[in-house]
């Protein structure tokens, strides 16, 4: 019974993902993101799932079995193994730029970006109901577009400005900050927004609002094995790399992709892993597995319109020559 009903309720937020990317075929990523932020009630039925998905079955799931793991857990334990090892990757980065970069006196002899501390500034992107406020050593900032809790805040990330300082009226964030956050979070988001270009967008934002050095998680779905869509996510580290992102962790679990992308002290050393694998014919744009599936969906319908329109063609044709030749 329970897993019946997880299953309909997954189905309720992949239907909605699945209109968002037909409507945004149809009128523009934009244009369909703006009707969808005015849809009150299809908001609502979309925080309440996730909510009920998360709290009654996720969690349950990652105490019954050993196999899944929570993507909030899995944050909070990759988040905090690269803080204390922070010297590490810093040391890493450093060698690579001594050996690559020309601009010697470019590199940092010390770092005035992310570091150890007892309490890590985290934005939640699309947080829901705030899960990682049991987390003593988070100083979380949840958004999202139709919060499912009052602590969290009322954003939309794709359009929100990056200034100086934030903003927030009411309940509402009208800008953030940049440089201010160690960790963003973006865990099942990139998958709702329906273009490539939103996608990388958030990505871009999320990297002038972090601390150098500071850290991007990505959590996104899938099912299936790790090799089945491994060009796509090696893509994504490929894309974010242009933007100065460096992946520090990656670990493909039964339902989950889940990565951490370090903001690089110099942008050039992430730069310079996308040009050593240029030559890997990666994808330059934030697919996902949806992207392809549903255009071979779309392919394979027009080839049959046309197949069952010559059958119907080459049909008649034959009925007519059978009743010339009883004539």
């Amino acid at each position: 019974m329970a897993a019946s009903t997880q299953h309909n309720l997954a189905n309720i937020i992949k239907t909605i993902h699945k209109k968002l990317r037909e409507d945004s075929k149809s009128m523009g990523a934009e244009q369909a993101w703006d009707r969808h932020l005015k849809d009150q009630e299809t908001l609502d039925e979309y925080s309440a799932t996730m909510q009920e998905l998360a709290l009654s079955h996720w969690d349950k799931n990652s105490l019954s079995d050993q196999k899944v793991v929570s993507r909030i857990v899995w944050t909070f334990t990759a988040c905090q193994d690269y803080f204390e090892n922070i010297d590490k990757f810093r040391r890493k980065e450093l060698d690579i730029a001594k050996n690559n970069c020309q601009d010697k006196e470019a590199i940092p002899t010390t770092s005035s970006g992310a570091e150890k501390a007892p309490k890590y500034r985290l934005l939640d992107v699309g947080s829901c109901y705030n899960p990682f406020k049991i987390f003593e050593i988070f100083e979380v900032v949840p958004l999202d577009i139709a919060p499912a809790s009052s602590e969290v805040l009322h954003c939309d990330f794709t359009n929100v400005e990056v200034g100086d300082n934030s903003v927030i009226t009411g309940n509402r964030v009208k800008q953030l900050e940049k440089e201010w956050f160690d960790i963003v979070v973006f865990s099942l988001l990139l998958e709702y927004l329906p273009s490539p270009e939103q996608r990388l967008k958030c990505c871009i934002k999320a990297y002038n609002l972090l601390k150098r050095e500071g850290v991007l998680v990505i959590v996104t779905p899938d099912s299936n094995h790790v090799g089945s869509n491994a060009k796509i996510f090696k893509s994504w580290q490929y894309v974010l790399a242009r933007q100065g992102f460096v992946r520090v962790k990656y670990e493909k679990l039964p339902y989950l992709h889940c990565m951490l992308f370090r903001k690089a002290q110099l942008k050039v050393v992430a730069e310079r892993w996308a040009t050593v694998h240029e030559s890997k014919n990666f994808y330059k744009q934030i697919f996902i597995p949806q992207d392809f599936t549903e255009a071979k969906t779309v392919k394979s319908t027009v080839c049959n319109k046309f197949l069952n329109q010559w059958e119907t063609d080459n049909f008649l044709g034959e009925l007519h020559c059978s009743v010339a030749e009883l004539i």
